[in-house]
């Protein structure tokens, strides 16, 4: 099967009905070995275009990957990023806001830890939790003390919409590319997951109670990730809906993403004057003196 990230680009404008979008696809490899050689082929290349990411210095990648628990975010950026100078990748998890995070409006935290030119920074969940659990769960925006918030009543989702968008064009427009990855796990699966991280003891400390709560309110949460991911998607900053009920598979599908974001970037290695071939040329002299 061919890896065609268009298939699974959410359109601007376009209506999302979860249940439509598969989990589960033939393997975009033919065996363990197979992936094994096309995972390190893609990693290699994405060592080689972070470095010239780095050398360019006039853009950033921003990668969001939002999921179901259990859906393989942490195995994704372990594997697909396994490659890449540690001085050239940020990886920043998000759970529950501080206090003093709560004092501030709902971009601020993650705001701070944006990547600068020249460094691609990985959102394992992000600004879009505010969209997502807040939603399933409104005592947390009783928290925020956000006016008028207690009222819930839609409009408050549609305006944190228009402030992400209106924000992901801010970025945009200053050079950091976007690109938002919702690993789409079916609910027999991550139950299989789950039990694993129950019965393996290496696995225990993944589990919590929470997992299991969070579980009761699967139909909430494919709602507010639906009407999210429909509202937030553009030209610019898109969302994928990847398979992931097979993780070999997902996690080529995010490494396909990501160098697609890359390659499509004007990006080449400092070219050489004159003057710095002959300042190469008299470092080189000193250095055979010695």
């Amino acid at each position: 099967m061919q890896l065609k990230t268009s298939d699974i680009r959410v359109k601007p404008g376009e209506t999302v009905d979860l249940k439509k979008w598969p989990t589960s696809v033939p393997p975009v490899y033919a065996s363990k070995r197979d992936y094994n050689d096309l995972l390190d082929g893609h990693v290699a290349k994405l060592s080689d275009l972070q470095e010239k990411l780095f050398a360019t210095n006039k853009h950033a990648v921003l990668v969001i990957l939002q999921a179901m628990d259990a859906a393989g975010k942490d195995g994704a950026i372990k594997h697909v990023m396994s490659g890449v100078n540690p001085q050239g990748c940020d990886v920043t998890s998000f759970s529950h806001p501080s206090a003093a995070e709560l004092e501030h409006d709902f971009l601020w935290r993650t705001t701070r830890d944006l990547p600068a030119r020249g460094k691609i920074g990985i959102f394992n969940r992000s600004y879009y939790e505010e969209v997502l659990i807040v939603r399933v769960d409104p005592s947390i925006l009783a928290a925020e003390a956000v006016p008028d918030g207690a009222e819930i009543d839609g409009k408050i989702w549609r305006e944190r919409y228009k402030s992400i968008t209106g924000f992901e064009d801010h970025m945009h427009r200053n050079g950091t590319r976007i690109v938002k990855i919702f690993l789409h796990v079916s609910k027999s699966e991550q139950k299989k997951r789950l039990l694993e991280r129950i019965d393996d003891p290496k696995k225990n400390w993944k589990i919590s109670a929470s997992d299991l709560e969070a579980r009761k309110h699967w139909k909430k949460y494919r709602h507010a990730y639906e009407t999210c991911i429909a509202a937030t998607s553009t030209t610019h900053a898109p969302w994928y809906v990847v398979p992931a009920d097979d993780k070999l598979t997902a996690r080529l599908y995010v490494s396909q993403i990501i160098l697609e974001v890359l390659e499509g970037l004007d990006m080449s290695f400092p070219e050489m004057t004159g003057a710095r071939l002959h300042e190469l040329q008299h470092m080189r002299d000193e250095l055979e003196k010695k």
